[in-house]
């Protein structure tokens, strides 16, 4: 307790110092974060300035004066490259817009990526069966995945396709208030398909 008293004492500089050197390390052990200020360990490095331009070639410790002086950071970009490359900027603010750009590329990626729910039905289906798929499928539609109704025909039914198009049109149809036809009726051997999209 005393120590941290006279530490406290001198003005927050020791404290200042500690959290400085902390957040360096913390920053440091977290996965694909880079290493910022004294925990680069590099003796010489390629800087570049908080505005894109060269600064040439400095030693760890002048280009960590630099850093400190403009008040922002010191951070390696690559340490891998002869000479390293480290480069002046808000480490704070740079971590912010990348996870932001992250979010965002998340986002677009499940957009992209709608779950597609598939419900199977039959040239003779049931009007309930029916109607039951049709009520689970306009759930689907309103949370904005894609639906796709589907008949295997067996045995005989293949000698009246006709009425497996029947059921997948008016299965569309009545869908279509919330949604609209992505792909057309289509068959593929015993398989015979359509996809419904939501409306946007």
């Amino acid at each position: 307790m005393y120590f941290i008293c006279s530490l406290l004492k001198l003005g927050g500089y020791y404290v200042s110092t500690f959290y400085h050197v902390w957040r360096c390390i913390y920053i440091a052990s977290k996965k694909d974060e880079l290493l910022i200020n004294e925990a680069i360990n590099v003796d010489e490095l390629m800087v570049i300035g908080p505005n894109g331009e060269q600064m040439g070639i400095k030693s760890r410790e002048d280009a960590l004066t630099v850093a400190s002086f403009a008040g922002l950071d010191l951070v390696l970009m690559s340490g891998t490259k002869t000479p390293a490359v480290a480069k002046i900027m808000d480490y704070n603010k740079y971590r912010y817009e990348k996870q932001k750009k992250q979010k965002e590329a998340m986002k677009k990626q499940r957009e992209t990526n709608k779950d597609l729910k598939e419900y199977r039905l039959s040239p003779d289906i049931d009007i309930h069966d029916f109607e039951t798929r049709v009520k689970n499928a306009r759930e689907y539609l309103v949370k904005g995945h894609k639906v796709k109704g589907f008949i295997r025909f067996k045995g005989r039914q293949m000698s009246h396709p006709e009425r497996g198009r029947e059921v997948l049109n008016r299965f569309a149809e009545k869908l279509s208030d919330i949604s609209s036809i992505e792909t057309q009726v289509k068959q593929d051997g015993r398989i015979m398909t359509i996809i419904l999209a939501p409306n946007k």
